[in-house]
């Protein structure tokens, strides 16, 4: 008898599945209340006195065997069953991944960008956090000058020459300084002013700015190259300028497009006249030509500034400008289908 018991203890050893459920035959054949084991310990009574010692060493070992290659078998299977349910199978296709998209602001820019891109026009970039020379003396903004109150302005409380830029005009000052003329850029960017957060406004926002400087540069080729550009950006070349003041320009004017009235958000933005204040332009001023190391009297410019955030509410019939900064992926998977 302690043989046989000797031939299980090898079949035990030599035993293996990676089925559940072959495992659990193999569990209760042995370890059951009807299972192999219990009938060797029924058995144990029968056995010689002289041969107890022996058998029963024999069965203890066949139990240990069984527990141990039962418990070892048992830990394999599930860890492997934790890894498939973790990666799965890895040999099936992958799962796609989510489209992102542009932002809103994102896009109006590009656009924007490409547009000035055709008539030689390149992006400048400079620092959002800028010295007072370049955000406001250099444009013809000397200390106390009146003009200041129209910029709320944000200063760095240690250092109040330091401030955030009210206008990415600082750009151009930057860019003057370092080229010379001829000189056509355009320069994109997150400014901010101390305004009411409503609707209409927010106290950041992003412009583009740009800048032509060249010999005999006149009224008339910015008129034209604003022509131009409303008409590649909203398809209608009807504009007006009117006259207005900009320190750094002389003469300056607003530019109205006109959009029209056939929706709600277009009664909203243009305050139910049809027409909307796209940007501020204007000749530069010979003053700030002048600060930036350009002699005018061989040179002359135009300058253009315009708000990226209130074109993209116009052209994508956004009621509210709150929604550009909130991050709502709510709103923003609207443009998954722009590029």
């Amino acid at each position: 008898m302690i043989d046989q018991i000797k031939d299980h203890i090898a079949k035990v050893h030599s035993f293996h599945t990676e089925a559940p459920d072959a495992l659990e035959a193999f569990r209760i054949e042995y370890l059951g209340k009807k299972g192999i084991l219990n009938e060797f310990f029924t058995a144990f009574k029968s056995v010689p006195n002289d041969q107890k010692k022996s058998f029963g060493q024999a069965v203890n070992e066949l139990k240990s065997a069984a527990e141990a290659r039962v418990a070892s078998l048992k830990d394999a299977i599930e860890g492997r069953e934790v890894t498939q349910g973790q990666y799965g199978d890895l040999t099936r296709p992958g799962m796609p991944m989510a489209l992102g998209a542009r932002h809103p602001i994102s896009l109006v820019k590009n656009r924007i960008i490409e547009i000035f891109s055709r008539i030689g026009f390149n992006v400048s970039q400079g620092p959002e956090i800028e010295d007072d020379w370049h955000n406001f003396t250099a444009l013809n903004l000397p200390q106390h000058h009146p003009a200041r109150d129209m910029q709320d302005t944000f200063f760095i409380q240690t250092d109040p020459d330091i401030l955030l830029r009210t206008h990415t005009s600082s750009v151009q000052v930057r860019y003057m300084e370092e080229h010379k003329p001829p000189i056509r850029t355009i320069s994109p960017g997150r400014v901010y002013r101390n305004e009411a957060i409503s609707a209409r406004s927010h106290c950041f926002f992003h412009q583009i700015e740009g800048l032509y400087v060249d010999k005999e540069v006149s009224f008339a080729d910015l008129k034209q190259t604003l022509s131009y550009f409303t008409t590649e950006l909203f398809g209608t070349s009807k504009i007006r300028l009117r006259p207005s003041y900009f320190p750094f320009t002389e003469p300056s004017a607003e530019v109205d497009v006109y959009w029209g009235l056939e929706t709600e958000t277009d009664y909203k933005m243009t305050k139910g006249t049809g027409w909307l204040e796209i940007m501020g332009c204007g000749m530069v001023d010979p003053n700030v030509l002048k600060n930036c190391g350009i002699d005018p009297n061989e040179y002359s410019g135009f300058a253009f500034g315009m708000g990226i955030d209130r074109i993209a509410l116009l052209l994508h019939q956004i009621p509210d400008i709150r929604l550009l900064s909130e991050n709502d992926t709510r709103f923003l998977e609207q443009f998954k289908s722009s590029f």
